[in-house]
């Protein structure tokens, strides 16, 4: 295990592994990894932690993460040895529980011949080519028990299940994997895999994604009769599979291979299809595929590859069927596609193009695009227009992909798609929908960016926003001036540092709790969480838990102390009563002080000394890393503490109210120039 799970398994912080590491000798030796990033094993960190008072027990789904973590033929293999064991407790209990009885060595024997039937049932005959064999007793020479391995985990997994539930014990150890390995796999986030799935329609009975990465865009699919996936990554194939399987009863088939070069199905007609594809793939098959007949609106450009992607998802659906894709912003302007983009119009193939804000989906810094397509009917005349959507004024402030405010665009993009798939037409929002007669678009460029075709949203919100804004400005510099603190003059010693916040703790006049665990169980309301920028910028709380099997965060109070951890700045906020309950966001560190020891409003404001911050500060290769047990703070009595308290939030108010002034005033700014420059204003 690494230095990241054994803080996630004794609920601190990294920082305080490293700690552990350099000032206890019997601190467990690495048994693999590199210098930088080692790892421990599992019994000898428990044994290690139990023995210090920092562990009780270890949580079930630490173990069952570690099992699979460590399992000899890989997280890979053990997740799909998971899973199916998982969908034979899930779809046969009783079998599963029958064979829960036996020792390991009968259990490995028989498993292979219960899994092999469950995983016929679901997947039909050709499991062979889904999982390559893994359950197929040997008929002749072979293992008769190739699960012998795996029976521990495949027991523990199960215990999972039975706390869990089969689905959510998968996706835990799915969701782990993926935290676990960033950068091998492109995942497509919960917010934009929903907008896709309801721009697809409802009582979708068959829907294919052919790039399917892990699932996500199938698994927003409500209610489907049939499932299908393919995937050039055969692993991640089989792990879709059974996670499908799980989520539902829909019929689910998977097959690996690359979906242009090696179709899956090529036969099919779907009512659907869904997709986010590769981007920017030089090798897609140009040179194999030029006569091939899924090309009906022109042959891709070898530059082109998410044009063959489009018509790929349009070849496989049935006639008025509807396709969602992910595309790149520079697949609506290139000029490389512009006769194939073209040939889509004339022939009412596309539908609508949205544009999504920055941060919602890898590549996180472009803004990407949906694609709605429509494979034409022979009954049915063209459409005459096409619908733009531009969400990007929907980011959260701020922007990036933490402040997306995904139920404002999923709202903005249905509000404008509904009517105007109904009506062929629908109401110009100014700035963030309208629809345009396809005589418009087809001229040299065919240039398809939404932002080159809608026009500006009333500059500022108008006169009328902009006086408002004008007064709120007044008011608030008028209170800015009363609340302008006055420095005054010294008439005493000044207090001496005599504590840390580490000796705090120990002595039990504070609690440190450190943030970013957590997750909140699919379909329950969302729980706010504090973040990083939120502490920096002054705003409310504005992410959210990711789903997944209840692990409760650490919540804030009133009157807890928050304290970023990286960057190396002196901010520190105090939570109010609008604040409280929010989840605790990552490089956060939570103070809770004893009211009857220690005054929050003190303990916050000599926590932003700036000297206080350099001794307590080390640097990392990227970024500098604050150790919030070595700030420090005088011994005063809670009477003189109350009395720093209330000037440290006399200047909390001064700041809060500088930071409106400041934000009102840059509106106000941008306001008049874009009114001025657009004409709403007069000179």
């Amino acid at each position: 295990m690494t230095a990241a799970e054994i803080a996630r398994l004794a609920g601190v912080g990294r920082a305080a592994v490293s700690n552990w590491r350099r000032r206890h000798a019997d601190f467990p030796r690495p048994v693999g990894g590199t210098e930088t990033s080692p790892s421990f094993d599992l019994a000898e960190i428990e044994h290690w932690l139990r023995d210090q008072g920092k562990l009780a027990e270890v949580p079930l789904r630490e173990r069952v993460w570690q099992q699979l973590v460590g399992h000899p033929f890989g997280p890979v293999a053990a997740l799909v040895r998971s899973g199916c064991a998982l969908l034979l407790v899930r779809d046969r209990h009783p079998a599963w529980l029958e064979l829960a009885q036996v020792s390991d060595e009968r259990m490995a024997a028989r498993l292979p011949a219960a899994l092999d039937q469950v995983l016929t049932a679901r997947f039909g005959e050709d499991t062979t080519a889904l999982f390559g064999g893994l359950f197929t007793p040997a008929a002749s020479g072979g293992d008769p028990a190739p699960l012998r391995d795996s029976v521990p985990l495949l027991r523990a997994v199960a215990e999972l299940a039975a706390e869990l539930g089969a689905r959510q014990a998968f996706e835990f150890l799915l969701g782990r994997h993926l935290d676990a390995n960033p950068r091998q796999y492109t995942l497509t986030p919960p917010g934009p895999a929903a907008l896709m799935a309801a721009l697809a329609g409802p009582a979708l009975r068959s829907v294919l994604d052919p790039a399917a990465g892990t699932g996500t865009l199938l698994r927003a699919v409500e209610r489907p009769t049939a499932l299908s996936a393919q995937d050039a990554d055969p692993d991640l194939t089989a792990l879709t599979a059974l996670r499908l399987a799980l989520h539902g009863d829909a019929s689910v088939s998977a097959r690996a291979g690359d979906a242009l070069l090696a179709d899956a199905f090529g036969q099919g007609a779907f009512d659907a299809v869904l997709c986010h594809p590769p981007f920017n793939e030089r090798n897609w098959g140009h040179d194999e595929l030029a006569y091939d007949q899924r090309w009906e609106y022109g042959f891709p450009a070898r530059t082109e590859s998410e044009l063959a992607w489009v018509q790929h998802a349009l070849a496989r659906l049935r006639p008025g069927g509807t396709a969602v894709l992910m595309m790149p912003p520079a697949a609506a302007s290139r000029r490389s596609g512009r006769r194939i983009r073209a040939g889509l119009l004339r022939r009412g193939a596309l539908r609508a193009v949205i544009a999504l804000p920055a941060g919602a989906a890898p590549p996180y810094g472009i803004p990407l695009h949906l694609w709605v397509l429509r494979k034409p009917d022979a009954g049915r005349p063209a459409p005459p227009e096409l619908l733009f959507v531009d969400t990007a004024e929907l980011a959260g402030s701020g922007g990036g992909r933490d402040k997306l405010d995904w139920q404002a665009v999923h709202t903005a993009v249905l509000d404008a798609w509904g009517p105007f798939e109904r009506q062929g037409k629908a109401e110009e929002q100014p700035g963030v929908s309208r629809s345009v007669p396809l005589i418009e678009l087809l001229d040299d460029d065919v240039d398809l960016a939404p932002a080159r075709h809608l026009p500006p949203p009333a500059a500022g919100g108008g006169t009328d926003e902009l006086l408002r804004v004008r007064d709120r400005l007044t008011e608030i510099l008028r209170l800015t001036g009363e609340l302008t603190p006055v420095p005054a003059p010294r008439t005493g010693p000044a207090p001496r540092p005599a504590t840390s916040v580490g000796e705090l703790a120990r002595a039990g006049a504070l609690v440190l709790r450190s943030g970013g665990s957590g997750s909140a169980p699919a379909g329950h309301a969302p729980v706010p969480v504090l973040t990083e920028q939120d502490v920096f910028a002054g705003t409310a709380p504005s992410g959210t838990l990711p789903e997944g099997p209840q692990e409760a965060p650490v919540s804030v109070e009133e009157g807890d102390v928050v304290v970023p951890v990286l960057g190396g700045g002196t901010v520190v906020r105090v939570v109010d009563a609008a604040t409280a309950g929010a989840a605790l966001g990552r490089n956060l560190q939570l103070l809770r002080p004893d009211p009857a020891a220690l005054d929050p409003w003190f303990l916050a404001g000599f926590l932003r000394g700036t000297a206080n911050n350099r001794q307590a500060s080390s640097f990392a290769s990227t970024a500098t890393r604050l150790d919030v047990r070595r700030l420090q703070l005088p011994r005063l009595p809670l009477a003189d503490q109350q009395r720093y308290g209330e000037r440290f939030r006399a200047l909390a108010a001064f700041e809060d109210a500088l930071r409106q002034a400041g934000k009102l005033g840059e509106q106000l700014v941008q306001g008049l120039y874009d009114g001025l420059t657009y004409g709403s204003v007069g000179a």
